[in-house]
């Protein structure tokens, strides 16, 4: 049985939380005990961290389901373990020193890459797109009838580090193993294999970002988070026409910052 909020811990008669439990709920609070379990790692589950990375691949939508009983149980939308963050920057320090290997660069200009993708292509337009995501989600996809219910920005930004695992994975690990011998040569199977990797990286972000606000019940329309997928196959197609090479931009973009 899930566990229910004791009587005492409501204020008589309405319902509502005694002062209290309310400062134990507000954001700050959430936020300063989500930072402080950040240094204790013996408090993490890591095991089901590893858990939620598996079926973002095979089955997204287990992984929001249990968003809904963090909900009922401990009252909010968003994470309160940051072990899937500590083992997403793992990901991103392995597969960030693999790129720099496939690429040939030294130590200094493979650090400078892994600061790159670490504070800019993660946690900076990690921040712009909750934030957009949240300001756009609370203006406009929220029924009139729940306007008492809001989405923490908590929670988008827990979307996005979702919805960005399985695009690491594709293009940033299993795109290695192609980059010099397949994807980087003048050829159309280089532009092919490379630009088709990044439809189905770019396609899980879209659908994992989709499932994320359609699993909050108090949201409507979020099929329009879908709308995309129609400009990114275009654009595939464009590219595949007019022989643009994805990945051959992104490296030569990467060694120009490292430089």
């Amino acid at each position: 049985m899930l566990p229910t909020t004791s009587v005492n811990s409501r204020s008589q008669g309405n319902g509502a939380l005694s002062p209290r439990d309310a400062a134990r709920h507000t954001a700050g609070a959430k936020r300063y005990k989500y930072l402080r379990r950040l240094f204790h790692f013996r408090q993490m589950d890591f095991e089901f961290a590893l858990w939620q990375m598996l079926y973002l691949f095979t089955s997204p939508q287990r992984v929001y389901r249990n968003f809904h009983y963090r909900k009922q149980t401990k009252d909010q939308w968003a994470r309160d373990d940051p072990a899937f963050l500590v083992l997403l920057s793992i990901w991103l320090c392995v597969s960030t020193v693999g790129f720099g290997f496939v690429l040939d660069m030294g130590f200094f200009e493979t650090l400078k890459l892994l600061l790159w993708v670490v504070f800019i292509d993660c946690v900076g337009v990690g921040l712009l797109i909750a934030t957009l995501m949240w300001f756009i989600s609370n203006k406009y996809l929220v029924k009139q009838q729940n306007r008492d219910y809001d989405v923490e920005w908590g929670y988008a930004f827990d979307v996005h580090l979702n919805a960005f695992y399985p695009l690491l994975v594709i293009l940033h690990f299993i795109q290695l193993f192609f980059i010099n011998y397949v994807i980087i040569s003048d050829s159309v199977v280089g532009y092919f294999v490379g630009n088709t990797l990044w439809l189905i990286a770019i396609g899980y972000y879209i659908y994992v970002t989709f499932l994320g606000y359609s699993a909050l019940p108090f949201l409507k329309n979020t099929a329009i988070l879908l709308y995309p997928f129609a400009l990114l196959i275009m654009l595939y197609l464009v590219s595949l026409a007019c022989g643009w090479n994805f990945t051959k931009m992104l490296c030569s973009f990467y060694k120009y910052r490292v430089k």
